[in-house]
């Protein structure tokens, strides 16, 4: 009994050295603790009466237990502090780094971190007798560590991306492309120092081997580094942002700008497909960008009316001014014009028995003006921006009058229902000054 307290108390002594090992990460303290517990194990098998070709395997297994169940424990237990404090400074409003950080895994990755630099210098010990072995399992969670620290690094740079695409400043940024750059920074590296655990080669010599392959690397990275590229010559030159609305008929991309990655550029378009185009792309083909119209706080309205020509006429019977007379929109114009006209075909003594040896208001002239004022009243035109009624060339489908001006807001919906609502009215309207629609016929 004394025997078996001296073995229990030696086992308390060497986990407590062991605990203190791993605060500090040296091996050689993790090593001397493995040793303990190994001689505590064997020596405790041995005394229950375990044939001596059988406690070494036995032993083998009983340590490999505790190091699972070590690293287990204390990795739920490190994961779960972690994630309660990463919770707690979440609620900081400058911290919400934290919530992101829980999201991309960063507390598994650091708290199975911790625990590998104790596996590591217990292997020697743990398989002792079974020395062919060791070189494979060292190297083996050497190459653990090094892509658990990737991952770690990664997860830290995923929730920095989450942070700063969310942020107002940034979030019209290609941040995606930027913190790519950076992963594939970090997979070179990490794919050197899995060629230096494997080959047992200084690190220098894979970037030597990777220098003389530089050809190839170039080509297999060819669209990496056109995007790369590209992403710096958009960001600098402002050419789009993520929400800007772009259009690419040759991409098939009318549509907002929902992610700028490394290599590609992902536009929503209007029937809710996806549009995805490479970044250089952007720098080789011409586009459109639709932010200054939505900068600007109004969308154009270019559209024209044809009208028959036959139905344009000459104003000069005194029913017809009374009648208009009556639209209070142009009654004062109709009034001043009118004046002007008599005055001056007083001054030049014109025979206004025959309407054209004079000057005399023409219905679709007054039209036109009808509709100028009607824009500039309209509640939905920007009363900042051109307002224009202007005739178009003439052509077989007879003469295009073209209202051109700018609704007070860029929103598609509300723009469409603006614009319905003027076209609505001037095509009732037109009737009223005896104008025809053109409408082609030949179909019918």
């Amino acid at each position: 009994m004394e025997e078996q307290t001296g073995i229990v108390q030696q086992a308390v002594d060497s986990i407590s050295l062991n605990t203190e090992a791993f605060q500090h990460l040296q091996p050689e303290k993790i090593q001397q603790s493995a040793y303990k517990i190994s001689i505590w194990s064997k020596q405790l098998l041995e005394s229950w009466g375990i044939p001596e070709s059988s406690v070494n395997l036995i032993n083998l297994l009983l340590q490999l237990s505790i190091v699972i169940l070590f690293v287990w424990v204390f990795q739920w237990v490190t994961q779960k502090l972690i994630t309660f404090i990463l919770k707690q400074t979440n609620k900081v409003e400058k911290l919400k780094l934290s919530g992101f950080l829980i999201k991309s895994k960063f507390p598994r990755y650091l708290a199975l971190t911790a625990p590998l630099s104790w596996i590591r210098g217990s292997i020697p010990v743990v398989f002792e007798y079974y020395p062919g072995v060791i070189t494979f399992i060292a190297k083996a969670t050497d190459l653990f560590i090094v892509w658990m620290l990737y991952w770690l690094i990664n997860s830290i740079l995923k929730a920095l991306t989450k942070q700063l695409t969310t942020s107002s400043k940034y979030k019209d940024k290609p941040i995606d492309s930027y913190f790519q750059v950076i992963r594939i920074l970090l997979i070179i590296l990490a794919v050197g120092a899995t060629f230096t655990v494997l080959s047992g080669k200084e690190l220098s010599t894979f970037f030597a081997a990777m220098g003389a392959a530089s050809a190839i690397m170039m080509l297999v990275f060819k669209d990496t580094i056109l995007g790369f590229v590209a992403s710096i010559q958009v960001t600098t030159n402002d050419m789009v942002r993520i929400g800007d609305r772009v259009t690419m008929p040759k991409h098939n991309a009318d549509g907002n700008v929902m992610q700028i990655s490394l290599n590609t550029v992902k536009v929503m378009n209007h029937d809710n497909t996806i549009s995805t185009i490479p970044t250089y792309a952007l720098i080789s083909d011409s586009f459109q960008n639709w932010r200054g119209m939505t900068e600007s706080g109004g969308r154009r309205i270019k559209r024209p009316i044809s009208f028959k020509q036959s139905s344009f006429k000459f104003v000069n019977q005194e029913e017809d001014l009374k009648f208009y007379r009556k639209i209070h929109s142009i009654s004062q114009y109709v009034d001043e014009k009118q004046s002007v006209i008599d005055k001056y075909n007083q001054e030049t003594g014109a025979d206004t028995s025959i309407v054209i040896n004079g000057r005399s208001l023409t219905n679709i002239g007054l039209f036109r003006k009808y509709v100028e004022v009607y824009l500039k009243n309209h509640p939905g035109v920007h009363k900042k921006m051109s307002i224009m009624v202007r005739h178009l060339e003439p052509t077989e489908k007879g003469l295009p009058l073209e209202i051109y001006c700018f609704t007070n807001t860029t929103v598609w919906a509300e723009y469409e229902n603006i614009m319905a609502d003027i076209f609505d009215h001037l095509i009732s309207a037109a009737k009223y000054f005896d104008l025809e629609i053109f409408e082609d016929l030949t179909n019918e």
